[in-house]
């Protein structure tokens, strides 16, 4: 049983030596642990820290590509490593690497495929009230649109068995965090929590420079990433919703006519007539869409096929930094 714990960093010399260091490196039902380093085109020289703090794995972008992209390309290369378990932690030191050992043991004991650790937001210091009511928020929205349970949806701390991280892709390049438990849960790969405990803070986000910018991007990546998985029932809605506001807005042009006022309100008849055609239009597009998201499951299964197939190959002849197909 190999675990590899990955570590996207984007200028973390501050900080990576201290969570390097804390990871364990004999954790019961673990044969071997390993550390991969993405360094996400740092200035700091925080590759060549890793290096020296005796990292196995290291992968250098020239150029800052986003969270989103360095989590990608470390799943990748652990696959191609040969992990059996892939652990997510931050650069910044925000989640106590000694609570591996308690992450991964529902994957260890087969209860789950997928493990997010839950934060007691409530009672982290730094996080201002409005941030915390976002993030209740946001885990609520991201629950009822992925149909799973976890309380903290944006938590970075998690971990995944070989078979959940084959089946995982991420399209957005903003952030993985929604994106992936929204997938999870659509794709019915078994998905639970732990609870952890935080760090003190060591810096700013640099996810969260501006809480409007963040509310938008968060919002996106989670209607983007439902409607990619029920396309219809998205789109059903939406020409249902135009095509019943025209129902009754026609019903009530009918209403006045057959009353004798209905020349005043030609307006509405013209505008009934519009929704209707847009709600028609909207529902056959909702069609098409599923049409396409048909064939979109059909490349996941390739990709997930084309996965196996890479990761087949001998870890000793991976190159020290592993590129992703994506990159």
């Amino acid at each position: 049983m190999k675990l590899i714990v990955q570590i996207p960093c984007l200028n973390e010399t501050a900080t990576l030596a201290k969570v390097v260091g804390s990871i364990p490196r004999s954790i019961p039902g673990v044969d071997r642990v390993e550390v991969l380093v993405i360094d996400d085109g740092s200035t700091d020289g925080t590759a060549d820290l890793a290096a020296s703090l005796g990292v196995e794995h290291v992968i250098r972008f020239k150029r800052n590509r986003g969270l989103a992209r360095a989590f990608l390309a470390g799943l990748d290369a652990c696959l191609k490593l040969g992990a059996d378990v892939i652990v997510h932690t931050d650069g910044d030191n925000q989640y106590p690497s000694e609570d591996i050992p308690r992450l991964i043991r529902p994957i260890l004991d087969g209860e789950a495929d997928f493990v997010v650790g839950e934060r007691d937001i409530q009672n982290i210091e730094h996080f201002s009230p409005t941030k915390k009511s976002l993030q209740r928020l946001g885990s609520w929205v991201v629950r009822r649109f992925s149909g799973t349970a976890i309380p903290d949806t944006t938590s970075g701390f998690r971990a995944m068995s070989r078979e959940a991280a084959l089946k995982l892709n991420v399209v957005s390049e903003y952030s993985y965090t929604l994106e992936t438990i929204i997938q999870a849960g659509r794709q019915r790969i078994a998905i639970g929590h732990v609870p952890i405990r935080t760090n003190a803070k060591t810096r700013d986000s640099r996810l969260i420079s501006n809480t409007r910018d963040y509310i938008q991007r968060s919002a996106l990546t989670i209607l983007r990433t439902y409607t990619m998985y029920e396309p219809l029932r998205v789109f059903t809605m939406a020409g249902g919703l135009l095509f019943g506001t025209g129902l009754a807005i026609g019903a009530r042009f009918l209403v006045l006519f057959a009353l004798g006022s209905g020349r005043g309100h030609v307006q509405s008849l013209i505008l009934a007539a519009i929704l209707l055609l847009l709600g028609f239009q909207v529902v056959l597009i909702g069609l098409l869409a599923d049409i396409i998201g048909a064939n979109r499951r059909l490349l996941e299964t390739v990709l997930e096929k084309v996965r196996r197939l890479e990761s087949a190959a001998p870890p000793e002849t991976l190159a020290t930094s592993p590129k992703s197909p994506r990159e």
